[in-house]
């Protein structure tokens, strides 16, 4: 797959996230949010609760639980201390997450994914 068409994939599926968190209750802050050292896909809001969301797309179940290794995850952790302090209220909770694209299924919302 080439580079226009990975990240034209990528896009999609992240829409594909933020309709399906919007559904369960977020809202969403930010999409694509850089800082110095990663980025983060979404940032979404429910409540006290302030996720930064990591949103993989592959063909498979286990391709896409095998697609988010500690370097990825590492990155995602490192954006998401840099960018807190914009998105943060008094009294937040935060979390890292996960949702998982994968053709022909509903998307995994997985909360929590980071014991650092």
């Amino acid at each position: 797959m080439n580079r226009y068409a990975a990240e034209k994939r990528g896009r999609g599926a992240e829409t594909l996230a933020c309709w399906w968190l919007r559904l369960h209750g977020w809202r969403i802050v930010a999409r694509r949010a850089r800082a110095p050292g990663g980025e983060v896909d979404i940032i979404a809001r429910r409540g006290r609760t302030l996720a930064f969301v990591e949103v993989k797309a592959r063909a498979t179940d286990d391709a896409a639980a095998f697609s988010l290794d500690a370097y990825r995850l590492r990155r995602v952790v490192i954006a998401a201390e840099r960018l807190a302090p914009r998105y943060m209220r008094d009294g937040d909770e935060l979390r890292i997450d996960a949702v998982f694209i994968v053709p022909r299924r509903f998307p995994r919302h997985l909360p929590d994914i980071w014991q650092g």
